[in-house]
């Protein structure tokens, strides 16, 4: 899961195998100049924007987004298969589709909706609107006023550029350090790999025509689904959003089956212990917590607050989130860094002893692999002058922007950021797991406590917004690379097809953003795009100016017994046999539901459960066509989101209301 806050998952050794298999007979390598093409770079737009939309979504209701590599290779291929075909039928193609074209657009496509979450559009961003402010208290202390910046177009477009420009450049002349010399996994790089190498086989054509046509088939399905559940929803509560599965009792604790497909494709996608840990936190928090603290109300928290208030039940469900995503947050880059460390030594001891190569054929196909990877030089001017220029702009705008950031500030962030991007894209490596949004989370805390208590808290969410732009790009351009090394693609086309994306998506993303901004209630109180990570990230900020004094009643004690669960369960996980360390919970995924509620974890389960039943009934075909039938289900979901918002803005409201309400008893 790759996002606002995400938990990677790791693949067996056995698919980088099935990757380099491929590759002997692949000889004819296009040069990298023919590796771009006009046709590649417009499908990388189109995937990219409907990409963009299905993830925004995503953000601006759970904040949880699952890692879309696989599904955007799925869909390039898809994309330009299909376009193939019809030019082959008119006689006009005259380049074929190879591998290398798909990882471009991969890469592209990526790189573009990679902006929405990378971004912050639900985190640090949004935090610093009125609503979020309003949200936390406005008398709250720490929680200042001058602490608001609306979102516009011009200053997130001009933001998003220099940082991300920076993000890009950072670790560009250490590709060859952690993609060749360290071999690092990789495992998300490795499996796109795998998919886009399976495709450009017969036996991966004859494959890649099933998952094509139950893509279409399933994005047809959702497209017309939320078609149809629009006209039921002309009100406040109304439609299958609100469908009472378990009773009116259990929907008031927000325990229903909401009927979204993009949801239910999300936890197709997702491993079973996101679900399930996510199903923990929902029972945990709305099913037991908060009925007991709601009980205490007048005693423990002020009886006329409205709920939604700091100060009330609100309160015990932000900070105790809180506490979960920081001791999950700090115990994995702690692990991160000794793990690193410890694997770093122990490589070194063993290119040093080692006297004769490896089994001549995968000896021979990872020199091919790195010989491409390593002809077309990308010089190291290249990347130094775009950090240089990326970073000099930084000093100079940002502060103009937010004038609560000090320039030194900035140039601070800019100095440590290619430190912790080094640190993370080999933690990436190891992990699949990319901490560019704890690095963030830490930098609040550093930068709120050092600004003045008026400036504090948009320079802690400015200076996470930096740290976690640049580490969180780095990594992510480091698993294209690698998938370009085991797809014989070249680097140099590759850095161009990631800055061409990066442009792409700092306009789409704010686009994009603003589509549901307007057209929505964002952050409403019953609104779907509850947006649930700009509160927490505030909050992280205001703790930061003002410290523990923030916190609401009696509500210190459960955050510190969450951070504690947090760290004891990642332990319990790191140190007991597999077997049973599989099934400890992560907190990081527990945590979202303590403040959105327990709808979406029902129709993650949902997708987990079709995924278990079809793996049970027949795998094979399970492995194939999960993912394509997962990709059609959020895709067609998502891109509903654009007609029902352009008819929200033009004021077309849906002619029925179909709410549910407790049958009156018979006299």
């Amino acid at each position: 899961m790759a996002s606002e806050d995400s938990h990677g998952v790791t693949y067996s050794e056995r698919e980088h195998i099935e990757v380099t298999e491929n590759a002997p007979g692949d000889m004819n390598i296009p040069p990298w100049t023919e590796q771009i093409t006009i046709r590649g770079l417009v499908a990388s737009i189109v995937i990219g924007v409907m990409y963009s939309v299905l993830a925004m979504k995503l953000i601006l209701t759970t904040g949880l987004v699952p890692n879309l590599s696989v599904s955007a290779a799925l869909l390039s291929f898809v994309f330009m298969r299909t376009w193939t075909k019809l030019l082959e039928k008119t006689n006009l193609l005259k380049t074929p589709f190879t591998k290398q074209e798909n990882q471009i657009i991969n890469t592209s496509a990526t790189a573009c909706y990679a902006m929405t979450y990378g971004g912050g559009f639900g985190s640090y961003i949004l935090s610093l609107n009125r609503k979020t402010y309003e949200l936390a208290g406005v008398n709250t202390k720490g929680n200042s006023a001058t602490g608001l910046k609306e979102p516009s177009l011009d200053w997130l477009i001009t933001f998003l550029f220099i940082t991300t420009l920076a993000g890009i450049m950072a670790l560009v002349p250490l590709r060859k350090t952690l993609v060749v010399d360290y071999k690092l996994p990789y495992p998300t790089g490795t499996a796109t790999a795998v998919l886009i190498n399976g495709f450009h086989t017969p036996k991966g054509d004859k494959q890649a025509k099933k998952q094509v046509r139950g893509f279409m088939k399933f994005f047809s399905f959702s497209f017309l689904w939320s078609f149809f559940q629009w006209f039921y929803t002309g009100g406040d509560g109304c439609g299958f959003l609100n469908f009472p599965t378990f009773g009116l009792k259990a929907r008031e604790l927000s325990f229903y089956f909401d009927f979204s497909m993009t949801y239910i494709g999300a936890g197709m996608i997702c491993s079973h212990l996101v679900n399930l840990s996510l199903l923990l936190g929902a029972v945990l928090s709305s099913g037991v917590m908060w009925p007991l603290i709601s009980k205490h109300k007048g005693d423990w928290y002020p009886a006329n607050v409205k709920e939604s208030s700091m100060e009330s039940l609100n309160g015990y469900k932000v900070f105790v989130s809180i506490a979960l995503i920081l001791g999950d947050g700090l115990y994995n880059l702690l692990k991160t860094f000794i793990f690193g460390a410890r694997n770093y030594r122990a490589m070194m001891k063993k290119n040093k002893s080692r006297t004769h190569p490896d089994d001549n054929s995968t000896r021979l196909i990872e020199d091919k692999q790195s010989q491409i990877f390593l002809q077309d030089r990308i010089p190291i001017w290249i990347s130094c002058t775009g950090y240089i220029v990326a970073s000099v702009a930084s000093i100079i705008v940002v502060p103009i922007i937010f004038p609560q950031l000090k320039w030194y500030y900035v140039l601070a962030a800019i100095i440590v950021a290619p430190l912790l991007s080094f640190c993370n894209a080999y933690g990436t490596g190891l992990t699949d797991m990319n901490m560019g949004y704890n690095y963030g989370k830490a930098a609040i805390f550093i930068f709120a406590g050092l600004a003045s208590k008026n400036d504090g808290v948009v320079a802690g969410l400015v200076g996470c917004g930096i740290i976690k732009s640049i580490t969180t790009i780095s990594a992510d351009l480091m698993q294209d690379f690698k998938t370009g090394h085991l797809t014989f693609t070249s680097p140099r086309a590759m850095l161009v097809s990631q800055l061409f994306g990066t442009a792409i998506g700092c306009v789409v993303a704010p686009l994009t953003f603003f589509l549901f901004y307007k057209a929505f209630d964002v952050q409403g109180p019953n609104s779907e795009f509850k947006a649930p990570y700009a509160l927490i990230f505030r909050n992280m900020a205001i703790i930061g100016v003002q410290g523990l004094s923030a916190l609401p009643g009696h509500c210190l004690q459960l955050c510190y017994a969450f951070f504690t669960f947090a760290v004891i369960a990642n332990l319990l996980r790191d140190l007991t046999p597999k077997r049973f360390g599989k099934w400890i919970p992560l907190p990081m995924a527990m945590a979202v539901p303590f403040l959105v509620g327990a709808y979406f974890a029902i129709d993650m389960c949902v997708g987990t459960l079709i995924v278990f039943v079809w793996t049970k009934l027949n795998k094979k075909k399970a492995e194939l066509m999960v993912p394509a039938v997962a990709s059609g289900l959020m895709c067609g979901d998502g891109i509903w989101s654009v007609p029902a918002a352009v008819l929200g803005l033009a004021k077309v409201n849906p002619p029925i209301c179909m709410n549910f309400l407790p049958s009156k008893p018979t006299p």
